[in-house]
C-alpha cells in the first residue's frame, strides 16, 4: 500500500474535513484520522491535527468509540442516532 486509501470523510466546518484513511509508513500499516484544510487552490491538504495508529490497535479504537457513544447517550448529548 503506497498511497493512502480514504475510507471515510466528513466536514468539520466550512474549510476543514476529517478523513479516515489506511496508509503505510516505514512498512507499518496504519489507520490515519486527520484534519485536512481547504487551501487557496481549493484542494484539501493535511494538517498536523490527527493521529495515526497501527491497524493492530483497531479493536481498542473501536471499543473507545463504543464507550464514547455510551457516554454521549447517557448524557443525552447525541442529536440523533445514525443507525
Amino acid at each position: 500500500m503506497n498511497e493512502s486509501e480514504i475510507i471515510y470523510r466528513f466536514q468539520k466546518n466550512a474549510t476543514e474535513e476529517v478523513r479516515v484513511s489506511l496508509t503505510e509508513y516505514l512498512g507499518h500499516k496504519l489507520i490515519d484520522i486527520r484534519v485536512y484544510y481547504q487551501g487557496e487552490d481549493d484542494e484539501y491538504h493535511p494538517t498536523k491535527k490527527g493521529l495515526s495508529i497501527s491497524v493492530e490497535k483497531f479493536n481498542e479504537l473501536k471499543e473507545s468509540i463504543k464507550s464514547i457513544e455510551t457516554t454521549l447517550k447517557k448524557k443525552k448529548l447525541l442529536i440523533k442516532d445514525n443507525r
